[in-house]
């Protein structure tokens, strides 16, 4: 169970740590041209730390939840096909989005208010379920603890 909960905490720790990055990136981007061309660059380093940190919290977290609580391994395993989900988007779409851009030379002009809608969308779907997950975990430690 250590190691499954050690995985978990470390794929939380890089996958939420680079969402925080480009999800601070992306809103400060909204509005400014400087901050539209750094998140194009820092996204290019993000998004495989996101899948990585994807991929860890499910593979340590289903398997820490399913030797805890099976409800809340179901839960865990929404929550991330949520997280997936809205991952694809982000790299099918926005990503080559922002690659496509780039290549013609407008990385650093703003986004068309449709893409920043769906980019604002994306963002509350990621924050709401990166930081559940890390709620339910301090929540599930804290009851074992007791």
């Amino acid at each position: 169970m250590f190691n499954s909960l050690l995985i978990y905490i470390i794929g939380l720790i890089v996958g939420l740590g680079a969402v925080t990055v480009i999800d601070l990136h992306g809103f400060l981007g909204r509005k400014s041209k400087y901050w539209t061309l750094a998140t194009t660059r820092t996204h290019k380093v993000t998004k495989p730390l996101i899948w990585i940190g994807t991929i860890l919290s499910i593979v340590g977290g289903t398997i820490f939840y399913s030797a805890v609580d099976i409800k809340l391994m179901y839960l865990h395993i929404s929550i991330f096909s949520v997280l997936i989900l809205n991952g694809l988007f982000l790299t099918f779409g926005v990503s080559r989005f922002l690659l496509q851009r780039e290549r013609y030379g407008d990385d650093s002009e703003l986004l068309p208010k449709k893409w920043q809608t769906k980019i604002i969308f994306s963002f509350i779907f990621s924050f709401a379920g990166w930081w559940t997950s890390v709620y339910l975990l301090v929540l599930t430690i804290s009851n074992l603890i007791k």
